[in-house]
């Protein structure tokens, strides 16, 4: 007898196979990210129907095959109801589904990225925190989580703590005023703009989404942010341009306001 597997996991992709099958992209806390099918899962009153939509997110059982596992069971926890009945939040959810999927990987430790989008579509669903704010603090934290963000403590070329002015993209960090020169192309940080950026590189994960900023350090933000996955990420998320028409719209209402 084949035995199952138990497994922490949020729905993070889907898609129909045959009539009435249907493949899931599971993040899971125990062997990241693992590609399971369901069977009859489309059938109208099949017990894996709802289980088995995106954000759905709890205890999955699966047994291991030789190329996917199959998803014989689930007890989900939190299904957020909330992200598929209102565009925007659906929008900003699929962004940060794309970018988990994009960095999670086949048996890896992803505690701290399950934790960090499970986090983040928590706060997507209230009205706590600006959706363009969410969306910045989750990308540059994704980059903390996968071990490869910038250095924004110190100037990235002579190490000085303080004068730190501006970002450069390609140099993945902070330049002072003394080393202007040497940064390429640069994007202006103020000083409360890059105690935000500290704040969101080392905070608990539990604690990131528990502030505002103004519109400026938000913008500035948003232009670091943009720059920098330009550089570091090869990849074109296919929400990504419906969501920036959207942001535009709800930056210029956050500043209106």
């Amino acid at each position: 007898m084949v035995e199952s597997v138990e497994v922490t996991a949020m729905v993070i992709g889907t898609s129909p196979v045959n009539e009435y099958d249907k493949r899931v992209v599971l993040l899971t806390k125990e062997r990241g990210k693992m590609t399971a099918f369901a069977r009859g899962a489309r059938r109208q009153y099949s017990a894996l129907m709802g289980s088995t939509q995106l954000f759905a997110f709890g205890t999955f059982r699966v047994i291991e095959g030789k190329n996917a596992y199959t998803l014989v069971s689930a007890e989900i926890k939190n299904y957020f109801e909330q992200l598929p009945k209102d565009p925007i939040r659906a929008c900003y959810a699929s962004y940060f589904l794309e970018m988990a999927s994009y960095y999670a990987r086949e048996n890896n430790n992803e505690v701290e990225l399950l934790k960090l989008l499970y986090q983040t579509l928590r706060i997507l669903c209230r009205d706590a925190v600006p959706m363009p704010l969410i969306r910045v603090i989750y990308e540059l934290r994704i980059f903390v989580v996968n071990g490869e963000y910038p250095e924004c403590f110190h100037c990235i070329h002579c190490g000085n703590e303080t004068a730190l002015s501006h970002f450069s993209p390609a140099r993945s960090g902070m330049i002072c005023d003394r080393c202007l020169s040497e940064g390429g192309r640069l994007y202006f940080i103020s000083p409360s703009t890059l105690y935000t950026i500290q704040y969101i590189l080392t905070a608990p994960i539990e604690k990131l989404y528990t502030f505002n900023v103004s519109p400026e350090v938000l913008r500035e933000l948003q232009k670091m942010m943009k720059g920098y996955i330009e550089e570091h990420i090869d990849k074109t998320f296919k929400s990504l341009e419906i969501l920036e028409l959207m942001e535009d719209t709800i930056v210029q209402n956050i500043e209106k306001s």
